[in-house]
């Protein structure tokens, strides 16, 4: 789910989409959020399970993870492919992404856009296996939100150490309120229904920078 979106993925032109998301902490047996009073949201959809597979690749000093960035060769859902997550702004994050090729190799023009913050050689960091129940908050104008329950089971390969928990996140959609204000307000409506529930402010601000301890 995303907020923006430029031209329609290809080959030759990869997908953009500008991620504003929050994220949360919940023990393994927390219930789930019960939506009620979220500004626009009169609906929320049955669970979609989702089996999603990612591993995540940098330079052997870690260049890429020092300056924000993420690189992953993700299967599963919706948006299965190559992705570079860019440095996060505020709530907001660019999300670049290519089709799945025909191996696993890095494609060329991964490469080539990853070279603005690293040119080193990129090996394997780590395996992220997730399995995602992902809700829409629907109202009159569409998608508000996507609310996923993920449960976590990540691999630091370069130690072999392996992680698993429990997070929630909160997307914004297409439907969203556009100014800040309304962003706000959803987000605090919705904040407060989560921590009704169990729900607590991410330790980490990643996956994987969960995955390898930080």
């Amino acid at each position: 789910m995303t907020d923006h979106h430029d031209a329609s993925p290809s080959h030759s032109e990869p997908s953009r989409v500008v991620e504003v998301e929050r994220k949360y902490d919940v023990d393994d047996s927390t219930p789930l959020p019960a939506w009620v009073g979220i500004p626009g949201v009169d609906a929320v959809s049955p669970g979609e399970v989702r089996e999603l597979d990612a591993r995540y690749f940098d330079t052997a000093d870690g260049r890429l993870s020092r300056a924000g960035v993420a690189l992953r060769r993700r299967t599963g859902g919706p948006d299965a492919g190559w992705h570079i997550k860019g440095p996060r702004d505020g709530d907001g994050r660019l999300e670049i992404g290519w089709p799945l090729g025909d191996d696993d190799s890095i494609p060329d023009a991964v490469t080539e856009a990853v070279s603005r913050w690293a040119t080193g050689r990129l090996t394997p960091l780590a395996r992220i296996e997730n399995t995602r129940t992902a809700y829409l908050l629907t109202g009159a104008a569409g998608v508000i939100a996507e609310f996923v329950d993920d449960r976590v089971r990540a691999t630091d390969l370069r130690h072999d150490v392996q992680r698993e928990w429990r997070e929630w996140e909160l997307e914004l959609g297409p439907a969203a309120p556009a100014d800040a204000a309304g962003r706000d307000a959803l987000f605090d409506a919705a904040e407060r229904v989560i921590s009704d529930a169990g729900g607590r402010d991410a330790s980490s601000g990643s996956k994987l920078a969960r995955a390898l301890g930080f």
